[in-house]
Order: C-alpha cells, then structure tokens, then sequence
C-alpha cells in the first residue's frame, strides 16, 4: 500500500467531475459553489500533479483529452467509494436510520410502491425512503455512478454485476377486450395460443417490452406498429380496440379494471419477471437493503391473487374482477 501523501484531493477530482458533466467551467463552478478562477487554479493543479491534461478548452467549449476520459472515469470511482466510506461510518450504530434512494422502473412503481411502503414505515420508522422511477438502463448507471443506493426492478433485464434480493415473481396474463376469442375460454392460456394474434406492446427502452417481446416471439404473434409508452396507454388502446396485449398481474387490478378489459392466466410455467432489489457490490448499505428486501419480500408475499378467468358478456359479468388484492385491506 501506497503510505506517501498524494499530490491531489478529493475536492480537485471533483472539480473535475463537474467541468466533465456540465462540459463549462463557468457552469462546473456554479455547481460546485466556488468562483471560476478558484476552480480553474485547482484543475491546473490536478493536471500538474497528475502530469496529464484533462481538458481541451477555448472560447466556445470543453472536451474531454483521451487521457482525462480515463481519468475522470476513476475518480468517479474514487468519489463513489469516499462516499459509501462516509456513509459506512455514518451507519455503523444503525444501518437503518437516514435517507436510501432506490430507483425503481415505470412498469412496478405505481403498482408494487402503494403495496410495500405502509409495512416499510412500520418496520423502519427512523429511515427515509425516497423513489426515483426511470428505466432499468438510467437506473442502473445511476447506481453504478452513486448516484442511487438500490434499485427496484426485473431480474430477467441487463442489470450487469449487481448484488440482488428477490422480491417476488410477477407473471404475465393475457388482456383482450370482452368477448375476444382468446379471453372467453376457462382454462389458462397456452403461449401458442398467440401464433398469428396481433399484439400490443410498449415502447423500446422499457423492459417489460423485452420480456412480453420475447414471449411473443416464442409464440409467433404480431406485433402491431403502434408501441405505448406505458401501461395505462398501452390497456387503452386494447380497450379501443386494437389487438390484444400482456400485462404484469401486478398491474390488472389498476390497469385491466380501469379499462374493463377481461383477462386470462397462462398455464404453468407461467412467463413473468422476477421483481428484486439491486444494488452495487461492496455497499456499505447492504445489510440495510437486504433487511428492505425481506420486507417488501413480505408484504407482496401477501398480495392475494383473486380468480382471472376471463370475462363474458352477459348480466352480473360486465366487469372484469382484479387479479390483485391486498390481503385485510380495502382496496
């Protein structure tokens, strides 16, 4: 282990982080809370001790040299560690009190938050949860770059290497408006019932597209042109009637109700995603975020399904009955 002093602080790595995201020295400064030639004198001097310039600058713009590229991108990883050293320490007498930012995606925020949130508040009172929705892929380099503790989303997505708890399984049902063929039948929906149906799906970046795309193809479905940029788009136009779609079970009592659609279960195994909570490895918070885990685990453990046979026209059965329900309380 190197013992000697280094010939530069934290404070100049990050002085260089921030000309780096804001690509200005003037904006880099503002950000950082110090004057512009108060800034641009520890920059040269981070150039000087580390022998490399880190910035092409004129009149008009800042670029990154080859050489500060590499750079900055370990002192991104410098700063991180700094951080979870301070919070480490922070949390050593109670790993459970403060604040944990856990980025979770569109597909699960408005569905799975509401169901887990009451029994986190009881069982941490002195931690302060607080949510950022995003996709997995924003997500993710959120929390590689620090900026996020956790991260709520599937499993079966590119996540990279990531420590992870799993939360619970979330399988796929079949929605089509009332009276569709595929909807009316009772017994749960085989994937190749699917072959040649057109199919409603969401917009790239989303992936629960991936998933439901993956189990389309496997059925030979088609897609039809037109993607939702989110669930409640995407039942609606079901609900208009155009082609039929998959949704999350997680997501039929809010969703497939709304739009009084019908719904249909696959038989077993059923496709789905498996909900889990990531984080980096080597996280100071990691026996806080598994503590998190096995309670939110808890709480949607006792999300009761209801029955989904699909529903048929016909007095008494106008409207589809949600899949989900929380157990002892109204929903």
């Amino acid at each position: 282990m190197n013992l000697a002093p280094h010939p530069f602080s934290l404070r100049q790595l990050q002085y260089a982080v921030a000309v780096a995201d804001a690509r200005s020295f003037s904006d880099a400064a503002g950000r950082c809370r110090v004057s512009q030639p108060s800034l641009s004198a520890q920059i040269a001097q981070l150039e000087d001790a580390l022998g490399a310039r880190l910035f092409e600058r004129d009149r008009r713009r800042v670029l990154l040299t080859p050489a500060g590229e590499q750079i900055v991108a370990r002192a991104r990883i410098v700063l991180r560690e700094s951080d979870d050293l301070v919070d480490l320490a922070h949390r050593s007498t109670d790993p459970l009190t403060g604040a944990i930012r856990i980025g979770v995606i569109p597909t699960l925020s408005p569905y799975l938050i509401s169901c887990i949130r009451p029994g986190l508040l009881r069982a941490y009172p002195a931690l302060t949860l607080l949510w950022v929705e995003d996709k997995t892929e924003v997500l993710i380099g959120r929390l590689g770059d620090g900026e996020l503790d956790a991260a709520l989303l599937a499993l079966e997505a590119e996540i990279g290497d990531v420590e992870s708890a799993v939360i619970g399984y979330d399988p796929f049902v079949l929605v089509a408006p009332v009276g569709h063929p595929l909807v009316e039948r009772k017994r749960p929906a085989k994937v190749s019932e699917l072959e040649n149906e057109s199919v409603l799906l969401l917009d790239d970046g989303h992936c629960f597209r991936d998933q439901a795309l993956a189990v389309c193809s496997r059925a030979k479905a088609q897609e039809l042109e037109f993607r939702a940029t989110s669930l409640p788009t995407l039942v609606q136009m079901v609900a208009d009637g155009n082609g039929v779609t998959l949704l999350p079970q997680l997501a039929v009592a809010t969703e497939a109700t709304r739009a009084k659609l019908a719904v249909r279960p696959f038989a077993e195994p059923a496709p789905g995603r498996t909900i889990a909570l990531v984080w980096r490895r080597r996280s100071p918070l990691a026996s806080a975020l598994q503590q998190v885990a096995r309670t939110a685990g808890e709480a949607f453990a006792a999300l009761e399904p209801a029955p989904t046979g699909a529903t048929r026209s016909g007095a008494g059965r106008r409207r589809q009955q949600g899949v989900i329900r929380r157990r002892g309380r109204t929903t």
